[in-house]
């Protein structure tokens, strides 16, 4: 009873994160002048609040949820509490896909970034699950594969921004990770991809529980290892590379979230997994709220601030698992 009436607490607080980024921004707006521009104004109010604001909050909920998800998918593919999307080098290969777009293709628009950017995590994924092995994949493997690979292209990555100027003023902004050019066109765009996504990844729960236990014991329960391990690393493609198209690569979200829910759910997927949709876009969210808030009237963009509050974490998490194992 405890987990069920703790994710509908975290459905409200997600809701209340949401509206409070709809409601404050780097412009000053009343509570009233919010109301207006959502239902009545197409004017100003109209323009900053629905144009702007409202994709933005949407954005952030369903990448936040996607970062989510695929975090925890890959904490249980690879059997590391510590992992997240980076791992695997599918942040890599969506960077080195816009740069490559931006440098060789001209291309100028976030419209045209983020089909490039899907199409590069999808290749480095696919790279990935043939390097560690395919049907004979491990853990250890997958994790290897995506290290090196993520070396090789954040080095190709580096050599084009240094040698192309122009490549290097567009990519800054995106490498940075945004919520700030949100757009319906983006939203459309993606939503497929996350919806497809989170479904897969949904749906994996039970046998990713089994493939956790370790291969044998996964196999004396049933579980088809080859299957589950290439739909997992489908899943978490697919929702990693949708979200990291549309916002740029942001960090920390699909670790932290995983993790600090495990904690109070327990290693079952079936709950870590729903928990991990909800409460990743409230960090998400809250993380662009401070960010429009702390430096108006500019503001600092999201990936910026996750990384901020997800550094410390991050040694606070692994200094906590090193004294566990002391």
């Amino acid at each position: 009873m405890v987990r069920p009436l703790g994710l509908l607490l975290s459905v409200a607080l997600l809701a209340l994160v949401a509206v409070a980024s709809i409601a404050i921004g780097a412009k000053a707006l009343t509570l009233a002048q919010v109301w207006h521009g959502l239902f009545h104004d197409s004017g100003t109010y109209g323009d900053v609040v629905v144009d702007e604001r409202l994709a933005r909050t949407v954005l952030g909920l369903l990448a936040g949820a996607a970062l989510g998800l695929s975090g925890a998918v890959l904490q249980a593919l690879t059997r590391n509490p510590l992992a997240d999307p980076g791992l695997l080098g599918i942040n890599a290969g969506a960077s080195a896909a816009v740069v490559t777009a931006i440098s060789f293709f001209g291309v100028t628009s976030l419209s045209g970034y983020v089909w490039f950017a899907f199409l590069g995590a999808a290749a480095v994924g696919a790279l990935v699950w043939f390097l560690g092995g395919s049907r004979g994949a491990t853990p250890v493997r997958l994790a290897l594969a995506g290290t090196a690979i993520s070396a090789a292209l954040y080095g190709y990555l580096q050599a084009v921004m240094i040698m192309d100027d122009a490549a290097l003023g567009r990519m800054r902004f995106w490498t940075v990770g945004s919520l700030a050019s949100a757009s319906e066109s983006t939203i459309t765009q993606v939503l497929p991809f996350l919806a497809a996504g989170s479904l897969l990844a949904l749906a994996l729960a039970r046998p990713l529980n089994a493939v956790t236990m370790g291969d044998d014991t996964a196999r004396a329960l049933g579980a088809h290892l080859n299957r589950t391990r290439a739909l997992a690393m489908l899943a978490a493609t697919v929702l990693c590379g949708a979200a990291t198209a549309a916002c740029g690569p942001i960090v920390f979200v699909g670790l932290m979230v995983p993790h600090a829910v495990r904690s109070f759910t327990g290693p079952d997927l079936r709950w870590i997994l729903p928990y991990a949709a909800v409460l990743s876009p409230v960090l998400l969210l809250g993380a662009d709220v401070i960010g429009r808030v702390v430096a108006r009237p500019a503001e600092l963009q999201v990936g910026i601030v996750t990384a901020v509050i997800g550094g410390p974490v991050f040694i606070f998490l692994v200094r906590r698992r090193r004294t566990a194992q002391l």
